[in-house]
């Protein structure tokens, strides 16, 4: 699911840089995303409303400060699960989407045709509406991932190549002057997956209130340990796309010319598994192991991205470390690319 994933962000990547696509490719790809816009705002709304009947609840008594936050976290946590799944669906239709786009099942000409009548269309539209003060943006990021220690990179105890972090979700993007397009305020929500692959055949183990690497007594394969979170990224946007003129008025646009963010997030701890793969006697095994092995329930750091148009280069950091109460505070590190579709 891994190789996939990569695959069809990469690829989706070229896409966007090339603005190449064909009428079935685009319809379908515009009712994915709005299909996950959907599942977003309907379990944030649903979110919000069981946490209002747990204020409700603790305004009247019938339970503790302690009792509220500790349900708000578990309300929290099954709407993530939820919310995870319903979009691994949609994201496995554009997978396939893509795939057929690959093997040439869906042909170019037509496709050329489709984005001069598009852009003609969107360029008519423009001039005449222009865009809202506040629009809406579905993000994709994805790159490399590892964890840091007193300012130094530890690829020695985690492959620099193998670990890798994804990121999806919506944004919403506001211009804060009426009159000038500089300055946007960003936020919204994401699912962010963070992955770490230790060297040197060893693996997490959980010693008390200690999370330490072990050497395994078998070859693995593979060694995973995989976080997910739910966070709330903002970024105060600068983006320098000039305005247009049309009959004498002024329209405002976004995400068509060099851009750049920095702000952070703040979210929590939805997930956290460790993946063991490995062979015995012409066997392979597959070992999933879930739990919290110390870490840290909720996270919040600094991020910032520059980029031109749709996609950017993107940096996250977080300043709370990855384990609880661990002697050595290692804390995630993770650059890639980001694209955020209008």
């Amino acid at each position: 699911m891994k190789n996939i994933t990569i695959y069809f962000i990469l690829f989706f990547f070229l896409l966007v840089n090339k603005v190449i696509g064909q009428e079935t490719f685009e319809s379908e790809t515009k009712r994915i995303a709005n299909k996950i816009e959907k599942i977003t705002k309907e379990e944030k709304e649903a979110l919000k409303e069981e946490v209002e009947a747990v204020n409700v609840q603790l305004s009247e008594g019938k339970i503790t400060q302690e009792q509220a936050e500790k349900r708000k976290k578990e309300l929290a946590e099954a709407r993530a699960v939820i919310m995870e799944e319903k979009i691994t669906l949609a994201q496995n239709e554009l997978n396939d989407l893509v795939q057929k786009k690959v093997d040439g099942k869906i042909k170019e000409d037509s496709a050329k045709i489709y984005m001069i009548r598009w852009k003609s269309y969107n360029h008519h539209k423009d001039s005449i509406h222009g865009e809202k003060r506040t629009t809406s943006q579905f993000v994709f990021a994805m790159g490399l991932n590892n964890m840091m220690v007193d300012g130094k990179l530890q690829d020695s105890n985690y492959k620099f190549m193998g670990s890798h972090f994804y990121e999806w979700g919506f944004t919403y993007n506001s211009r804060l002057m009426k009159n000038d397009n500089l300055l946007h305020a960003k936020y919204g929500l994401s699912l962010m997956y963070n992955n770490i692959r230790p060297t040197n055949n060893r693996s997490f183990v959980v010693d008390g209130e200690q999370t330490n690497l072990v050497e395994n007594q078998v070859h693995l394969t593979e060694s995973r340990f995989r976080n997910v979170y739910l966070v709330a990224p903002v970024h105060l946007e600068f983006d320098f796309t000039r305005p247009t003129e049309s009959n004498g008025k002024t329209y405002f646009k976004t995400h068509k010319s060099f851009r750049f963010g920095i702000g952070g997030y703040a979210g929590i701890n939805v997930k956290s598994k460790q993946i063991l793969k490995f062979e015995e006697e012409d066997l392979k095994y597959k070992t999933t192991i879930k739990g919290d092995y110390n870490v840290n329930n909720f996270i919040y750091g600094l991020s910032s991205y520059i980029g031109y148009r749709e996609l950017s280069l993107y940096c996250k950091y977080d300043l709370n470390p990855l384990f609880q109460n661990n002697l050595v505070k290692e804390n995630n590190i993770s650059l890639g690319l980001r694209v955020d579709l209008n």
